[in-house]
Parts: C-alpha cells; sequence; structure tokens
C-alpha cells in the first residue's frame, strides 16, 4: 500500500488511520485483537487514540483504548509495524486535564505505561487549553522529544485564528512546532474545516487526519429514517443529519457505491482521500466485515466525475 507523508514529518503512514475509540467500548479485547492484526495485514499501520477513551462509559474511568492497544502490542509484538499516535488534555477526573506542562509530563507516562511502549509516534493535543500559553506546552512537548518519549506533536480540536498562533510561537522560540491537526471533517461536516482551517493546513504543510469520518455512521447510508436510530449506539445523534442535505449525499453516495460495487462508506472515506489536503482520515470498525469496508477504501481511485458528484451533493 502506498504510503503518505505525514506532515513535513519523516514519518510515512497509510492513507486511512483507524479510529481507537472503539476499543473498551464497543468491542471487548478479544475482538479488538483481531481487528487490529488484520488492520496490519492488510497493509495499513496508521492507529489512534487518546488517555480519556472510553471515560464515558459505565464504570470506565479513561485508559481502556490504550491499555488494550497496549496488551496487544506485547502479544503481537507489533510495535514496529505500526505509527502510533494518543492525545491529551480533556478531562480525566481528579483534575487531570489540560496542556500545562506538570500535566503533561504526568500524563505521557500514564500513556506510555498503558499502550507499553517506549515512545509515541505523534502526541496530539487533544483541546486547546486558553489557561496555558503555548510556550509552557511546546517547551513541555519539545522536552519529551528530547528525552526520546515523543517523535513528534499535533493539535486536535483548534480554530484556525489559535492554530495559526501556536505554530507562530513554535518557530519564533525555536521549540516543537504541530505537525499535524485532527479536525472534524466529512461530507456532511465541510465548512468549517473548508473555510476557517484547509488553506493554514495546506500553507503551513500539517498533516491532517480528520475525526468522525463516517459523521458517526450517517455516511455509512444504514440510517435512513428515524426508525433506523436503534441500529447502534451512534443512532441517536443521527437526527442532525437526516434533512434535505443529508438525503441528497446518501443518494450521491448510492450512485458512486452502485457506479463501483462498494460500500457507501467506503466511498464517503474515499472522497476524503482524494482530497488534496487530507493524510488520512479517521474511522474505526467494531467487525472483520466493516474493517474490509476501510480497507476498500483505501484502494478505491474515484474518477473526477465521481468526486465531483459527491462534492456537488454536499456542498453548503
Amino acid at each position: 500500500m502506498n504510503k503518505r507523508q505525514l506532515g513535513k514529518t519523516s514519518i510515512n503512514v497509510s492513507p486511512l488511520m483507524f479510529g481507537g475509540n472503539v476499543f473498551g467500548w464497543t468491542i471487548d479485547q478479544a475482538t479488538s485483537f483481531k481487528i487490529l492484526d488484520a488492520f496490519i495485514d492488510a497493509g495499513l499501520n496508521f492507529i489512534d487514540t487518546a488517555d480519556v477513551y472510553s471515560r464515558w462509559v459505565q464504570g470506565n474511568s479513561g485508559g481502556e483504548s490504550e491499555t488494550i492497544i497496549g496488551n496487544w502490542l506485547k502479544a503481537s509484538g507489533k510495535r514496529d509495524q505500526i505509527v502510533l499516535a494518543t492525545k491529551v488534555g480533556k478531562e480525566m477526573g481528579e483534575g487531570k486535564k489540560g496542556l500545562s506542562a506538570r500535566y503533561i509530563k504526568q500524563a505521557v507516562e500514564a500513556s506510555l505505561c498503558r499502550l507499553r511502549t517506549d515512545y509515541i509516534d505523534l502526541y496530539q493535543s487533544h483541546d486547546d487549553d486558553k489557561e496555558t500559553s503555548f510556550e509552557e506546552t511546546l517547551e513541555a512537548y519539545s522536552q519529551l522529544i528530547t528525552e526520546g518519549k515523543v517523535r513528534v506533536i499535533g493539535a486536535s480540536n483548534y480554530t484556525a485564528d489559535r492554530l495559526a498562533e501556536a505554530l507562530q510561537v513554535g518557530a519564533s522560540k525555536s521549540l516543537a512546532t504541530y505537525q499535524t491537526l485532527q479536525p472534524e471533517y466529512n461530507l456532511y461536516a465541510r465548512e468549517d474545516y473548508e473555510t476557517n482551517l484547509e488553506h493554514l493546513c495546506l500553507d503551513q504543510g500539517l498533516g491532517v487526519v480528520p475525526f468522525y469520518s463516517l459523521a458517526s455512521g450517517f455516511l455509512t447510508g444504514k440510517y435512513r429514517s428515524e426508525a433506523d436510530f436503534g441500529k447502534s449506539k451512534r443512532g441517536g445523534v443521527m437526527g442532525k443529519y437526516l434533512n434535505d442535505r443529508g438525503v441528497r449525499i446518501l443518494d450521491a453516495l448510492d450512485k458512486v457505491a452502485d457506479q463501483y460495487n462498494t460500500s457507501q462508506a467506503s466511498v464517503a472515506l474515499a472522497w476524503l482521500i482524494a482530497r488534496p489536503s487530507i493524510t488520512a482520515p479517521i474511522a474505526s470498525a467494531t467487525s472483520l466485515a466493516q474493517l474490509q469496508d476501510l480497507v476498500k477504501a483505501t484502494e478505491l481511485n474515484l474518477s473526477d466525475e465521481a468526486v465531483t458528484l459527491l462534492t456537488e451533493a454536499s456542498s453548503y
């Protein structure tokens, strides 16, 4: 599989990133192991998680996803076959949150322990922390890179203004700078990224790894009416997508999927992969069948006509 350069770094990644939020939430450890093995066997190598996954599940405290990945790494011995990304900053309870130097140093050790690894390839600020200066945060990251615990850093959920400022501070102070951005972006949620962030990412050479690439599953085509909302734990949020524009997008996905004899999910991801500013969309799977849709997306070369059809149907 052809790999892509991650921003301006020396790291090369597959054109799709596996979203580890499902580990310890909608799939157990045994199923997670099978999916991770199949993901690697298919030639992909890019895995995303966060310390907070999956704290929202009753009985969980955070760190469950990292723990499952760490257990898989120990059992499989495949650490050198993957590019591993995790995040820091979201609320973990007991005052554990944010991007202060003190907390980053504490959080990275916890993540390394759970992941059973000596280093994290891509360490990301999960949220902007306006109470901590960029200089303090970037100095902490620079120290981790010097120590070999982190290779490169990235940002998630940053506005264009704040991201630009963070990049400027890093450059002016000769500190580690963000090499990637993780924004929300998909065929339905286009306007904010394309209007405010895309030009900055292209100009600065950032790798872009969007989350909610399938709009929480809406772009798979399985939610066509309110009666379908009970099909999964994410069905409750489908109401915001099921409108005239959403139906237009589904119709276009149906047409292209039929043309290529593939799934709507594969087409939606292939559209993202074809965007010049996108390095690797993030998507997850809870079964080997779903994983095949992700793999097929990386092999699907959409025609200019198919891309235009999808782009026009999803116009905002």
